[in-house]
């Protein structure tokens, strides 16, 4: 900030407190708000003489010789004001008209009226400063374009920009939604820990932290599963979860190291059931958050108002790779296959993390409208329980759009012999060099040798509200991690 603009801003500081009013008080006064003003002109006009007293941020200022213009917002929006030296105290007048400028919050008392074209305007009489700003606001023409700064800073991006605070009103129904849907089909709300001895529930490298008075390091949480599971075995039947958690992972328009995350799991309710849900729930969150049941991503039409379909995980990797995965394929045959498609990947790739990367270069590319993908490949899924009709696949769906995956659901894995072995062979991974390749459980396992009943689990996350949105996930979240400046 250039130091003659600070040194103005400080002197009209100075003006208003040598004046002797307060220039930071702790009190203020609002008989309404102003939308409510805005929308009781009539009735407040001629009806009720007395004065009102509204309250916001000066959004623009216009001193005109003895009368001054000026619009100010709160939370519920924007009104025009009028102050004249011949209707209030002159000195007060004047005060305002030279030190009062964009950015400064006031409280002002007066009437209302409209003007000859028809804006519905405030007469001011009197007004107080509730704080005075000292660094110059970008106004909504010039200020900030650039979205690095805007996210650095996004406190002006909501200050400047009606349309980012409309955004997260919609996500706070988002969350809302999807709490109140699951909450009337007698879920319990639960909150599990974000450090944990041993990250699980997903493939992710994680964050690691230390905890000075067990003097122990922790790992910040990279799912929820594993904690709401044990809840199953100990008698819980319907539980979820919303919270944050962590990913040492890029940035790109669909991922983020930390986000909002959502969880439940269900004893008792089979694949179909949870399929079943699953669509209902969806159609639910987007009607709520959107208005409608037809969104946009990226260019391409969505349709939520309709069945969603069903498609098999082998038969459109066979269809876009020519590879069966009925067959005992090899890692060398899936990266001569990536080598053909020119598709990248690292050496030290297990076969579950090949299969997944052709996958998703290859079938997800093709999956526009919402649909469930179904029947994945035991070696991605090592927490769903085996297809009983094919050894080689699991229970597992994810709904599927844009190309995009918006969810995560399985039959769960509750045979503790079975899960250990899985484990056994992801942290086979992890010393081939897979970080992201899942952690042996020891207490997780030991809780299902106790028995878990069978379940059914589905995991969420804020992709799904950026999905909806047509934006990246960075611009739905409010302070996104960000590089701190040099």
């Amino acid at each position: 900030m250039r130091e003659d603009i600070l040194e103005t801003k400080l002197e009209k500081l100075k003006n208003i407190q040598d004046f002797g009013m307060d220039s930071y008080p702790e009190k203020c006064e609002r008989s309404l708000t102003n939308a409510e003003a805005l929308e009781r002109l009539s009735e407040i006009s001629a009806g009720d003489p007395a004065n009102i007293t509204l309250v916001g941020r000066v959004k623009s200022a216009r001193p005109m010789g003895g009368s001054t213009f000026a619009h100010i917002e709160d939370g519920t929006g924007k009104i025009q004001i009028f102050l004249n030296k011949k209707n209030m105290d002159e000195a007060k007048y004047k005060l305002f008209a030279k030190n009062i400028e964009i950015g400064d919050f006031v409280q002002v008392t007066g009437k209302l009226f409209l003007t000859k074209q028809k804006e519905k305007t405030l007469e001011v009489r009197d007004w107080k400063i509730l704080a005075k700003n000292i660094r110059p606001i970008p106004t909504e023409y010039f200020g900030l374009k650039d979205e690095e700064a805007l996210l650095r800073k996004r406190y002006l991006d909501l200050m400047m920009n009606g349309e980012t605070r409309e955004l997260f009103r919609k996500k706070n129904i988002f969350w809302q939604t999807i709490r109140q849907f699951l909450v009337k089909e007698n879920f319990l709300e639960v909150q599990t820990p974000v450090l944990e001895h041993i990250p699980g529930g997903a493939e992710a490298e994680p964050f690691i932290t230390h905890h000075n008075t067990l003097d122990q390091d922790f790992y910040l949480r990279i799912s929820l599963e594993l904690p709401l599971k044990r809840l199953l075995v100990g008698g819980y039947e319907k539980v979820f979860e919303i919270g944050r958690v962590f990913r040492n992972e890029g940035i790109d328009r669909e991922h983020l190291q930390e986000f909002d995350h959502m969880e439940f799991y269900v004893g008792y309710w089979d694949f179909q059931k949870g399929l079943e849900f699953s669509e209902k729930m969806y159609q639910e969150i987007v009607k709520k958050v959107t208005g409608g049941l037809i969104t946009e991503y990226e260019g391409d039409k969505i349709d939520w108002n309709q069945k969603f379909p069903i498609v098999d995980y082998f038969t459109q990797f066979k269809k876009e790779t020519g590879l069966d995965l009925d067959e005992d394929l090899t890692v060398e045959e899936l990266k001569k296959k990536a080598d053909e498609l020119r598709i990248k990947y690292e050496p030290g790739y297990s076969k579950g993390r090949m299969i997944d990367t052709l996958y998703k270069k290859t079938v997800r590319q093709k999956m526009i409208q919402p649909c469930f993908l179904v029947g994945h490949p035991l070696e991605v899924s090592p927490l769903a329980k085996i297809d009983p009709k094919n050894p080689k696949k699991v229970l597992r769906f994810q709904i599927v759009a844009g190309k995009s995956e918006l969810c995560n659901a399985f039959s769960e894995l509750n045979d503790p012999i079975d899960q250990k072995n899985r484990f056994i062979e992801q942290m086979k991974a992890r010393e081939g060099g897979d970080k992201e390749a899942q952690m042996l459980d020891e207490d997780f396992v030991e809780a299902l040798e106790y028995g878990m009943p069978p379940a059914f689990g589905f995991g969420m996350s804020e992709r799904l509200f950026s999905f909806l949105m047509d934006k990246s996930i960075r611009e739905t979240v409010i302070f996104p991690p960000m590089k701190s400046k040099e």
